[in-house]
């Protein structure tokens, strides 16, 4: 079984920033496309940002230009680095990873981490 182990969330004031990990427990394992998912208070998890194993990346329209994800393929180490943070941006944050042959799309086969909290104060 693999796991996920997301660090790197904390209470940071508006225009701060902070930097997310996201690491596989087997540096092993063959993994495709990795992504951030957040989640606020009643709302419901949205997808942040997505990179695939060639590089390629999508983010949301409300991060964009503020926030860059990245990897290290040869450790399974996901990144999320947030910039220009905003209130709004509160929320548990969520690594998922897709293994290989496996399409993104196809949620139920993905690994998932426990959430880390990001604070943004006013």
């Amino acid at each position: 079984q693999v796991q996920l182990v997301e660090s790197g969330g904390g209470l940071v004031q508006a225009g701060g920033s902070l930097r997310l990990s996201c690491a596989a427990s087997r540096d092993t394992i063959c993994i495709s496309a990795m992504g951030w998912y957040r989640q606020a208070p009643g709302k419901e998890r949205e997808l942040v940002a997505r990179i695939t194993s060639t590089g390629s990346t999508i983010y949301a329209d409300s991060v964009q230009g503020r926030f860059t994800i990245s990897r290290d393929s040869a450790k399974n180490t996901l990144y999320l680095q947030m910039n220009s943070l905003k209130p709004e941006d509160t929320a548990v944050y969520y690594c998922s990873a897709s293994p290989c042959g496996s399409s993104w799309y196809q949620i139920y086969n993905r690994y998932w981490g426990q959430g880390t909290q990001v604070t943004v104060s006013s």
